[in-house]
């Protein structure tokens, strides 16, 4: 459901973005209800108004970087920086960058995964925005916010299209500003 039905200086509703996100039952297993955000994407009002609700709260407050995490953040996180006139900085799974890397570990139900950094991307200080498209049980925005940490980045909070609040992945930010422009 939309947090509002449209913005304090007229821009497109959260309606508009929500109804370009269909639903696909069973997938990618049985009994989840995946969260289909490719006609978003090929719709270009819904997309521009949502870079947008993305940027807004960070508007003038001085981001340097915008990490977008593998995959999806990275298709929101590039024209957000662009938005901000920030840099992008990709977070990818281990192992999928070039030079020397800073990484971070996380917990997953059956293991571990991992979240890298170039370890040049973020110069000690920067102000830093993190994107994603959902927030879903925190585990790697959590590790994302580590990370930025660990480089020495500020970061200023973290923006997501969509948090699923059934699975609380707030409660493992407690100390990151949240930004969702949908909650389902």
């Amino acid at each position: 459901m939309p947090h509002d039905t449209a913005t304090a200086d007229g821009a497109p509703s959260t309606e508009l973005i929500e109804a370009q996100i269909r639903d696909i039952p069973d997938f990618p297993h049985a009994g989840i209800l995946f969260k289909d955000i490719t006609p978003l994407l090929n719709h270009r009002e819904a997309f521009a108004a949502a870079v947008d609700g993305l940027c807004a709260p960070y508007r003038g407050l001085g981001v340097d970087h915008v990490v977008g995490l593998e995959a999806r953040g990275f298709i929101f996180g590039a024209p957000v920086a662009m938005e901000l006139g920030a840099g992008f900085v990709p977070a990818r799974k281990a192992g999928k960058l070039p030079a020397r890397t800073i990484d971070q570990s996380y917990d997953l139900e059956y293991g571990t995964a991992t979240v890298e950094i170039h370890a040049d991307a973020i110069v000690p200080g920067s102000r830093v925005l993190i994107v994603d498209d959902v927030l879903a049980t925190g585990g790697t925005g959590r590790a994302a916010v580590d990370l930025v940490r660990k480089a020495g980045g500020t970061v200023v909070g973290f923006s997501v299209l969509m948090e699923l609040s059934a699975l609380h992945g707030r409660e493992k930010l407690p100390d990151v500003e949240l930004h969702a422009l949908l909650s389902a």
